[in-house]
């Protein structure tokens, strides 16, 4: 069965927990304040859309293709973004919460987290590398297992990343959040001197 091919498009306030987003193809379409919560959009097709103050918590994404996606302001928890289609995988996102997600393996080379929350989102053996985290919040995060050669984490804080266990050649980070890479060594850190 062939699914729709929908363009240019606007979506605005639109609750799609009681009105059917119809499964197919998404391009350069905005969604703004929209309602997605515990879809199921596995198979979805989004290329150069943008989604701004939507609800995406808890979405299903078996298979959905993320390609050139630029997300604002969203309400994103819990997402298993491992599960998505990996050919082209390509977002943004910029004052969003994507607390308890999950990038398990994903490759998001030069990815760009502006303004958002992180907490304890699980991001082993992710290809990071060349990212930018621009002041973000990182509380409870895992990195295992991550390359992170050449991202800049800069303006984020509250990150606990064991060098033994990633990859940070050439990464970039803060002396006031130094402590989140020595943690693991037992010493005191005075952050007053």
């Amino acid at each position: 069965m062939k699914h729709p091919y929908i363009s240019d498009e606007n979506f605005e306030s639109t609750d799609f927990t009681q009105k059917t987003l119809e499964k197919g193809e998404y391009e350069n379409c905005t969604f703004r304040n929209c309602n997605f919560e515990y879809l199921d959009l596995s198979g979805f097709d989004f290329n150069d859309c943008e989604f701004t103050d939507c609800n995406l918590s808890m979405v299903k994404l078996a298979g959905t293709a993320f390609r050139d996606v630029n997300f604002k302001g969203c309400k994103m928890f819990g997402l298993q973004f491992n599960d998505c289609n990996e050919f082209g995988l390509s977002f943004r996102f910029e004052g969003c919460s994507l607390n308890n997600s999950v990038f398990y393996q994903a490759s998001l080379k030069k990815i760009v987290f502006k303004d958002s929350k992180l907490i304890e989102v699980d991001f082993t053996e992710c290809d990071l590398s060349n990212a930018v985290f621009n002041n973000c919040d990182f509380s409870g995060a895992v990195f295992d297992n991550t390359n992170m050669e050449k991202s800049d984490l800069r303006t984020s804080v509250n990150y606990l990343i064991d060098p033994s266990q990633n990859r940070l050649k050439k990464a970039k980070f803060s002396l006031s959040e130094i402590h989140g890479l020595l943690y693991k060594l037992n010493i005191e850190i005075d952050k007053n001197s």
